[in-house]
């Protein structure tokens, strides 16, 4: 794939890390960000469904404020079910404390906020300390969510948040894996005990696996030689298997946990559905042989929303402590919980199992930048088959992108 750069005009402040960038078919040059005061986003004023969405042409540009901090202009960035949590308040409580530890003593507000996880696009400036990156590099990156969002033309973000995009791929194809490769990897590896050398002939089931995160970890089970069953419907079930699931179980056909019964036991569970699944995942785990059942579905957010920080902090912990007590005294089986983690070197491996192959980008819906709130109507309808990726830059802006040449599993839905 040839991807085509354009040289960007830039400030003083990345000179100390900039290169001089020659490329060939540019039809124009863009204003350094620098220079101007406020850029395109989508914002919320406030908690709600889809109508508190506001397009803005008036959020302040963010800034270069530390050695390490890198500027990206995005050119794609793709929805997560957190981005609909969110805009309805979840994680606030936690959240505000990350963005600012003294918002318990003062009025902090954190609006307008700027939802968006994922992120494609090419850096325009970097902190006097930045040694991995200069302007003119296409990366990828994964925003954590206290960290205002990739739903605008600019982000800011630290060097070790950010990887280098893979060749093989498009903007709107690389938006749609960061979150759910961070999650995956913080899932499966940090949690899960799983990487590269120890997964061959594991057996791991994955459920509500036609999603982002289930589709991702499908794919990276495969190239670590694990044996990977997953639960999804019946009309998911040719794309799981062609990301490499060996077996499927169809939760619409009969009871789930009956026909998972009958299969060999587990050594881990990835558990993307919550609810009382954990009730009857627990037991198919195989026993005293330091199987983990791991799940992305806690309640730890959801506590200190309703219980306040510190009651809602002690009560989750409790809750763990006792379910993972309960667990690993009985059965010998280990209940953890999984949390999303940035990680600018995890990318980096994603992108170089997605250059030979082992990776493919699942889209599932494609939206222009002004239908924002159609991408969100699109994510909450569920049953997702992929992710929703939102076209943030126009194609006679400054990044330009050619058309990816690798076959890849990608339906595009354009509204």
């Amino acid at each position: 794939m040839a991807s085509v750069r354009l040289l960007c005009l830039l400030n003083g402040k990345a000179a100390g890390c900039s290169r001089t960038l020659a490329r060939t078919g540019c039809r124009n040059v863009c204003s350094s960000p620098s220079r101007l005061q406020s850029m395109s986003a989508w914002v919320i004023d406030q908690y709600g469904s889809s109508g508190v969405l506001r397009h803005t042409e008036e959020i302040t540009i963010p800034t270069i404020n530390f050695a390490h901090d890198v500027m990206i202009k995005v050119s794609a960035a793709s929805l997560n079910p957190l981005d609909v949590n969110m805009r309805g308040g979840y994680g606030a409580a936690l959240l505000n404390i990350r963005r600012d530890p003294l918002s318990v003593l003062n009025s902090f507000s954190e609006f307008p906020l700027i939802l968006g996880r994922d992120l494609s696009g090419v850096v325009v400036d970097c902190g006097s300390g930045v040694t991995h990156f200069a302007p003119g590099d296409e990366v990828w990156a994964a925003i954590p969510p206290w960290k205002q969002g990739s739903l605008a033309e600019y982000v800011t973000l630290t060097e070790y948040e950010v990887s280098y995009k893979p060749k093989s791929l498009s903007h709107i194809e690389a938006a749609s894996i960061p979150y759910v490769a961070n999650t995956a990897f913080s899932a499966l590896v940090n949690t899960g005990g799983l990487c590269r050398e120890n997964s061959s002939n594991k057996r791991v089931l994955i459920t509500g696996a036609s999603g982002g995160v289930g589709t991702f970890s499908i794919q990276l089970l495969k190239a670590w030689g694990a044996h990977v069953t997953v639960t999804c419907s019946q009309n998911a079930e040719g794309l799981v298997r062609g990301l490499g699931a060996d077996e499927v179980v169809d939760y619409t056909s009969g009871d789930v946990a009956e026909q998972l019964e009958m299969m060999q036991r587990f050594d881990v569970i990835l558990d993307n559905v919550g609810g009382d699944t954990e009730e009857w995942a627990m037991g198919l785990l195989k026993p005293w042989s330091g199987a983990k059942y791991v799940t992305l579905v806690s309640p730890l957010l959801l506590k200190t929303d309703s219980m306040g920080l510190l009651d809602g902090t002690l009560n989750a912990g409790l809750t763990l402590h006792n379910k993972a007590f309960q667990n690993i005294t009985s059965s010998g089986v280990f209940y953890r919980w999984a949390f999303y983690a940035p990680d600018g070197p995890t990318l980096d491996e994603v992108s170089r199992l997605v250059d030979t192959g082992k990776i493919l980008p699942v889209v599932e819906a494609q939206f222009p930048f002004i239908q924002v709130p159609q991408a969100f109507q699109k994510l909450e309808q569920g049953h997702a088959r992929g992710k929703t990726v939102v076209k943030v830059a126009e194609d006679d802006e400054c990044i330009e992108t050619a058309e990816s040449e690798q076959g890849v599993q990608v339906t595009s839905q354009q509204n």
